[in-house]
């Protein structure tokens, strides 16, 4: 019998983007097959010019993020979160947070592009920044008809493709 392991869980960055819902729902899928849990983190920030936000409060910010984690469950698991997903509402960049999450994971997973709607949140190339950084392995998940636009990976469906003739020219 397999002993369980502080690590024996699959982080998951979200922003509410399409692409982060996916990538829920994949974790998720990996995660079932393995028997481990999912945890479903948004990392958000006070903008430039923090000071005056700070003398405000954090409850707004706090709340915007927490609103668009639990619309993003949602719509990755409709209104019943699955019994292996929790989510997790952390203050601070979510570069550097996936990073440091990652020294405690099985697997890190987030969405290929963010939207960046709202501050502090996946804004720039997170997904970049954990390839490079993360102390576990990373998945990078693509919405479901982003790979519509791709070019094909080398060696896929060359059987199905005839090769071009050019003008001028006869083969034997």
């Amino acid at each position: 019998m397999a002993t369980r392991t502080p690590h024996d869980k699959i982080v998951v960055g979200v922003d509410g983007s399409d692409a982060s819902v996916e990538a829920l729902r994949e974790a998720h899928r990996l995660a079932s097959a393995l028997g481990i849990s999912v945890e479903g983190w948004i990392c958000w920030d006070f903008p430039a010019g923090h000071e005056a936000y700070e003398m405000m409060g954090r409850d707004g910010f706090s709340h915007q993020a927490s609103e668009i984690l639990h619309d993003a469950m949602t719509k990755a698991f409709g209104p019943e979160l699955p019994p292996n997903v929790r989510t997790r509402l952390v203050l601070g960049s979510a570069r550097q947070s996936l990073i440091d999450a990652s020294r405690f994971a099985s697997l890190l997973v987030v969405g290929r592009r963010g939207h960046g709607g709202f501050n502090g949140l996946l804004l720039g190339s997170v997904s970049a920044a954990c390839v490079a950084h993360a102390r576990c392995p990373v998945l990078v998940v693509h919405t479901p008809d982003s790979s519509e636009h791709d070019e094909p990976r080398p060696g896929a469906g060359a059987a199905s493709k005839t090769p071009r003739s050019i003008k001028g020219t006869q083969s034997k």
